[in-house]
């Protein structure tokens, strides 16, 4: 789900997660589109992230920065990502 080399999005989530897999899926495209990858972190190998995260999954982030939670409308996350170019 990552590529090594290239500025990711980060995707918080569980595996097992159909909001998780939605997210991912939604919102690829747009990150080939800009020349990023989609980096998936699941949260429940992390007691930080699980405590963090917990019931807000799936999480979108740029760095420090949250893009989404929940759902990404793949315009939406297209605008932000053209604001940072």
């Amino acid at each position: 789900m990552s590529g090594t080399g290239r500025v990711a999005l980060l995707l918080y989530g569980r595996r097992y997660c159909h909001l998780c897999e939605e997210m991912e899926a939604a919102v690829a495209p747009v990150a080939a589109e800009f020349g990023l990858c989609v980096r998936y972190i699941d949260i429940d190998t992390d007691p930080v992230l699980e405590e963090r995260y917990s019931a807000r999954i799936p999480v979108l982030a740029l760095g420090d920065a949250e893009i989404a939670q929940f759902r990404a409308n793949p315009d939406a996350v297209r605008e932000v990502l053209a604001q940072i170019r």
